[in-house]
């Protein structure tokens, strides 16, 4: 996908941090994509971008309007659509990864078209596809995994790719989820594949490759959130992955969206997720934690971290406050 440059970064009117996740994504790990941010009144949450309009940021050069809002069920607010109308009249492509498709809507569509301007649904764009089949393929495989939804398997996997690139090591990134292909231009957003197909896509997104080459694979919600667990066990053996990184955020009290709904207690989710892995890759072993400890003081952090590496015998690290290279160096030894 050739999604012109750069980027408005639209917020719509969301309150919820976590809501932002897809635009903190791109500022993160592209920030030269991004000219600004656009909010709607009401919006709470900021990048830390310049704020523009529609008209402003197209007159400093932005090419693509991109939701940047990853929202429960992926529905477009209806209050939404007049911003949107309001960047394809102006010359601005609009990119969206909700499950609710641009390219669906008449009107967008048929503005788009008179506009000479591009629509991406990037949670839609796909190769065929068949189902997976588990067999044994070559190359060395990272999954990404949760406790739950939003705890950080996205940019624990960037993490992990830049530190091995640094090292020298043979790796790509491999995005499963509409950020992460935004930020590597390719991808397959695998919560919007049929049930009987996800393992299949993560077979053709991560292939047999030589046997010193890295794919580390972007995990998608977690085997005990009720909403997403199916998407969780079609990565895991799509994925066939030798290594596990368990991705858990201190002190959450429930999975999200469900506050009815426990956290599972770490031990279960390691040995829930290993067992998964291993229909397809019987050595499945875990490397280690990335812990989310953004609510907490820093040697506080440290401390969980501590007793994780001491409990489990594995690596255990927030990648934002202390880096990811604890995890590399044991997956470096694997080489």
């Amino acid at each position: 996908m050739l999604i012109p440059k750069p980027y408005l970064l639209f917020l719509g009117d969301i309150t919820d941090p976590l809501a932002e996740k897809t635009a903190r994504g791109i500022q993160v790990w592209r920030p030269d994509y991004c000219l600004g941010q656009l909010r709607l009144p009401g919006c709470t949450v900021s990048l830390g971008l310049d704020d523009f309009s529609v008209e402003a940021a197209w007159a400093a050069g932005a090419k693509t309007l991109v939701l940047g809002v990853a929202n429960a069920g992926g529905f477009l607010p209806q209050h939404w659509i007049d911003t949107i109308r309001s960047a394809i009249c102006t010359g601005m492509n609009v990119v969206s990864g909700l499950h609710e498709k641009l390219s669906s809507m008449p009107e967008l569509a048929k503005l788009a078209k008179q506009r000479g301007v591009t629509l991406f649904d990037i949670r839609h764009i796909r190769p065929n596809l068949r189902v997976g089949n588990g067999k044994q393929r070559s190359g060395k495989r990272i999954l990404t995994v949760g406790t739950d939804c939003s705890v950080g398997k996205m940019y624990a996997s960037l993490a992990l790719e830049e530190d091995m690139r640094k090292r020298g090591m043979d790796v790509n990134f491999r995005a499963t989820g509409q950020t992460g292909i935004l930020i590597a231009g390719e991808g397959i957003a695998i919560d919007a594949i049929v049930a009987d197909f996800i393992s299949g896509a993560v077979e053709a997104l991560s292939p047999a490759n030589n046997i010193n080459h890295w794919d580390i694979i972007e995990g998608q919600g977690s085997l005990f959130h009720p909403s997403y667990a199916g998407v969780s066990m079609g990565l895991l053996h799509g994925a066939q992955p030798q290594w596990l990184v368990m991705c858990h955020e201190m002190n959450r009290l429930h999975m999200r969206h469900l506050p009815h709904q426990p956290m599972v207690k770490l031990d279960v989710c390691v040995d829930a997720n290993l067992r998964a892995a291993a229909v397809t890759c019987r050595n499945v072993k875990l490397a280690g934690f990335a812990i989310n400890t953004s609510n907490v003081s820093n040697s506080k952090a440290r401390n969980y971290c501590h007793l994780l590496r001491k409990r489990f015998g594995v690596p255990a690290t927030d990648p934002l406050r202390f880096g990811i290279g604890e995890i590399t160096t044991l997956l470096q030894k694997q080489t």
